[in-house]
């Protein structure tokens, strides 16, 4: 017997794993894609992010709108399936939740389904620290007036900036704005026997050939296999959590690369296989104890489903360098509430500014990460008709986009186009505008101090199965107006040290 099995190797399988074997106990990590090398993320022939998903025929998500008759196949909502998760390919944008994300209701009242988190900014600081330090992230304290308080600056200085972003942030300045460099969990010098890195034209969306983002195979899992506590075994698909008589988590069963059914038995359960994939697995997991599926008993596995609000635009800058390296890395978080009269909810988001690689004139873009609303007509289930390759039902998504999610993308990428035309941007347009970010998902296992009203406690723990943590963006009550990568490996890390308390006091058999 396993001491933790830990189904999902992510931010959040990688740092269980990291913390549980550091701590002495025996980890299992079930992944159920591939395991892949360096050498397989060579850009010259490399892997796209879009090679990283399922096949839309043998393992879709659907995906059901107001405008469908019928649920439709789709990639919605899927990171990547091998050994990393999302974490492979992401850009590695690590910015902080600012104080008032966490407490969302009590700042703006009964909207939607606003929630107030089950702790706030200042019990997490330590763990965004630890984070940030574990993974090697990149940036400058103190830049961004509006962050909260920090117990330690950054574990690495920013990366170098293309020389258009010293223009830019003039531009800002100009404006009364407070640009800052954009913290990013990529090595701006060597780290943790990980190389610097090298600026090529090409980074989010690819994996890095020489391992200097801080992926969770690079940074975490790695270094849990070096305490010869943790196992990782690719290829393995769990299809159900199982249970004891006594109610508890008693292991899984998964699909190995053969095809055949194997059964692990732990003391410790962790889910983190991404938000839709965790409620999906929770929501197969019946038995006689939990008959609408493991931790469901009060119907909340699948609720509160949120993405990622998102507004995009460009343009192009005669004159300028033509090249796209190294990073722009600019960003400005003064919109991230927003003034009266733009929406009927005063939250905005951040402008993240970056270059479009490979394109003359040089383009500059804009990514607007806001928030994605909480709200009762989107959550996930099981489609009753479409099954993946291996027989089981797929997760049907419910989507719905409140009205605030467009206002408020129209008026902060207004702010952006701003700034670019001061810069001399010529032919501004928007290519999204209150649209929806495929790979940041959450929400779908709600932390909560009231087993009513949530499925998980603050510490991830299921209200209905002491032995059992969901450990992935499927805890968060609310998605934040910043990419969320770095609270949910904070998050991780915390949930991390309280099951490795419990498990040293024998509370889990």
């Amino acid at each position: 017997m396993h001491d933790a099995v830990i189904i999902g190797s992510g931010a959040g399988g990688g740092a269980l794993a990291l913390t549980l074997a550091r701590a002495g106990a025996q980890v299992l990590v079930l992944e159920r894609g591939p395991r892949y090398s360096r050498r397989d993320f060579e850009h010259s022939d490399g892997l796209l992010a879009e090679d990283f998903f399922p096949s839309v025929d043998d393992d879709p998500h659907t995906v059901v709108t107001s405008k469908t008759l019928s649920p439709i196949r789709t990639r919605l909502g899927w990171g990547a399936v091998c050994v990393g998760g999302g974490t492979v390919h992401m850009g590695g944008y690590f910015y902080r939740f600012l104080p008032d994300d966490f407490r969302m209701q009590s700042r703006f009242g009964d909207y939607e389904e606003l929630a107030d988190w089950p702790y706030a900014y200042e019990e997490l600081e330590p763990y965004l620290s630890r984070a940030e330090w574990e993974i090697g992230v990149a940036g400058q304290a103190g830049e961004d007036p509006f962050a909260g308080r920090r117990s330690r600056p950054y574990p690495l200085p920013p990366l170098e900036a293309h020389p258009i972003a010293s223009a830019l942030k003039e531009t800002c300045q100009a404006r009364s704005l407070h640009p800052f460099a954009t913290p990013r969990a990529v090595n701006s010098h060597p780290y943790q026997g990980r190389p610097a890195c090298r600026y090529c034209e090409e980074c989010a969306g690819l994996g890095c050939p020489i391992g200097a983002r801080g992926t969770s195979p690079e940074a975490l899992l790695a270094r849990a296999e070096a305490t010869g506590r943790c196992e990782i075994r690719p290829h393995s698909q769990v299809k159900e959590v199982t249970v004891d008589r006594r109610g508890r988590a008693s292991g899984c069963v998964y699909f190995n690369s053969s095809g055949e059914e194997v059964e692990v038995r732990a003391k410790i359960v962790c889910v983190s296989c991404s938000a839709i994939e965790s409620a999906r697995l929770l929501l197969l997991s019946k038995s006689p104890r939990f008959p609408n599926g493991l931790a469901n008993n009060g119907g909340r596995v699948g609720r509160h489903l949120q993405f990622h609000g998102v507004s995009m635009g460009q343009g192009r800058l005669a004159g300028a360098p033509e090249s796209a390296a190294p990073f722009l890395g600019v960003s400005v978080m003064d919109h991230y509430f927003l003034p009266e009269g733009v929406s009927d909810l005063a939250k905005g988001g951040v402008l993240r500014f970056g270059i479009v690689p490979k394109e003359n004139p040089l383009t500059l873009y804009c990514e607007v990460f806001h928030d994605f609303l909480p709200n009762s007509r989107t959550f996930v289930d099981l489609d009753p008709e479409t099954r993946d390759a291996r027989g089981l039902p797929v997760a049907r998504i419910h989507l719905d986009l409140p009205g605030h999610h467009r206002r408020a993308g129209r008026w902060l990428l207004d702010r952006a186009f701003e700034l670019l035309d001061d810069l001399g941007g010529v032919d501004l347009a928007a290519t999204d505008i209150g649209g929806t970010s495929s790979y940041l998902v959450q929400g779908t296992c709600r932390a909560g101090d009231d087993p009513t009203t949530s499925v998980l406690n603050g510490y991830c723990q299921a209200h209905d199965v002491a032995n059992l943590f969901v450990v992935d963006g499927s805890f968060m009550p609310t998605s934040g107006g910043a990419a969320p990568t770095l609270t949910l490996l904070a998050n991780s890390f915390r949930s991390a040290d309280h099951i490795v308390g419990r498990w040293k006091d024998g509370d889990f058999g």
